[in-house]
């Protein structure tokens, strides 16, 4: 059927548009049509939090990467100070190699968790971006539904006698 919260959108405007005139001005729609479309929109909104979760399971691991690699620099400097233990100048030199390794590996971390902190930031802000723009779409839609419908700001899921008014839609 529809792909997105946009497509089903456009179906319930055209299943509106189309609705059949009765006397006096009035139209119906398929009330429980009109709910089932409703609700496959509500539905849309988990595959996008679960596309947000899915972001943040690659962020962590990117993060556990990099930490691994640190983790391996670090043991590979270690490793070779203690190759070089055999003189003192050597051993000088090895201390400050490792050290050198040491910092360019927690810099190369931190460089890695920042840019994936700033990745997954701004995955989750254009995904609650686009989320905030479909429920405003669907809130706009409900309300001129409402409107047209004739049933006031205050929903009633119960009433089976709901009519549209396409004379009131052309004011």
């Amino acid at each position: 059927m529809a792909n997105g919260v946009t497509e089903l959108l456009d179906m319930l405007y055209r299943m509106i548009d189309d609705a059949k005139g009765g006397l006096g001005g009035t139209c119906k729609i398929n009330r429980d049509d009109a709910l089932d479309l409703l609700d496959e929109i509500r539905n849309k909104f988990p595959a996008e939090l679960s596309e947000a979760k899915k972001l943040m399971a690659t962020r962590n691991e990117y993060l556990d990467g990099a930490k691994t690699d640190a983790d391996r620099i670090r043991q590979q400097a270690m490793d070779k100070a203690r190759q070089m233990v055999d003189e003192h100048e050597i051993v000088r030199q090895a201390r400050a190699e490792a050290s050198s390794v040491t910092a360019q590996a927690e810099k190369r971390s931190e460089e890695l968790k920042q840019a994936a902190n700033a990745y997954c930031e701004d995955a989750l802000r254009r995904t609650e971006d686009a989320v905030n723009v479909a429920l405003n779409e669907v809130r706009q839609s409900r309300s001129k539904f409402r409107a047209v419908a004739g049933m006031g700001s205050t929903p009633s899921r119960r009433s089976q006698n709901v009519a549209y008014d396409a004379a009131k839609e052309e004011d």
